[in-house]
């Protein structure tokens, strides 16, 4: 795909956990006491913050060492859901230059949007709690379509409540899934990769149409002229 030019831009939408938002403490703190409750010692907090962008049943299964055909696992995902709304929102903050970025595009009259895995209950209210400006037009959870990414249908659903085609609009993720339901959306993708990577994951492989290693480079790489 190639970039749309400042001019077209009309939407950059963003995955949340590891792209938006940097919400690795409050789910270190969140494993490590689930851990603690089953008597388990803390782990490297680095290996927490690599799994974030997998979801509440990797984390599950990662500070427990489980499966989720165990008769339990639901039981305990539940119990890591209920730690972290204990703390959602406590720690969380947008990357560095993402502020300036929301500020610049609202100056442009370009609209912006978040299409996330993570279940409505908790990004609205982190969102609500973050109070960003300008306030995002469009946010999809899984709740809201019938398939989450990687299938387009998120990513399709904000471009409609953002009044754009998908080639006038940016996605933005640091996972594999983000970039593939950007790329079957039809959309110019961008790889987070300062986000949430595992390390045996190659970002290089996702196929997103360009990437940056840090949070600060993606007003330049959006919004420069062609």
């Amino acid at each position: 795909m190639t970039r749309p030019d400042p001019a077209a831009l009309r939407a950059v939408i963003f995955d949340l956990d590891g792209t938006l938002v940097d919400t690795a403490s409050e789910f270190v703190v969140v494993v490590q006491a689930l851990r603690a409750e089953h008597d388990l010692p803390p782990l490297e907090p680095a290996r927490i913050c690599a799994s974030v962008s997998n979801g509440a049943r990797a984390l599950v299964t990662l500070a427990l060492g489980t499966v989720e055909t165990d008769p339990v696992f639901e039981q305990q995902r539940l119990r890591l859901l209920e730690l972290y709304g204990e703390v959602l929102g406590s720690s969380a903050r947008p990357y560095p230059g993402i502020e300036a970025l929301l500020a610049e595009l609202a100056a442009r009259g370009i609209g912006w949007g978040v299409s996330t895995n993570k279940p409505r209950a908790y990004a609205a209210p982190l969102l609500e709690r973050l109070a960003l400006q300008p306030p995002l037009g469009s946010l999809v959870c899984p709740d809201d379509v019938s398939e989450r990414k990687p299938h387009p249908e998120s990513l399709l659903r904000n471009c409609r409540e953002l009044g754009c085609e998908p080639q006038q609009a940016i996605y933005v993720g640091d996972h594999q899934r983000d970039i593939e339901a950007g790329l079957r959306a039809g959309m110019f993708t961008i790889a987070a990769l300062y986000g949430y990577i595992e390390a045996d994951d190659d970002p290089a492989l996702w196929g997103a149409d360009a990437s940056v290693d840090c949070s600060t480079q993606l007003q330049g790489l959006i919004l420069a002229p062609h």
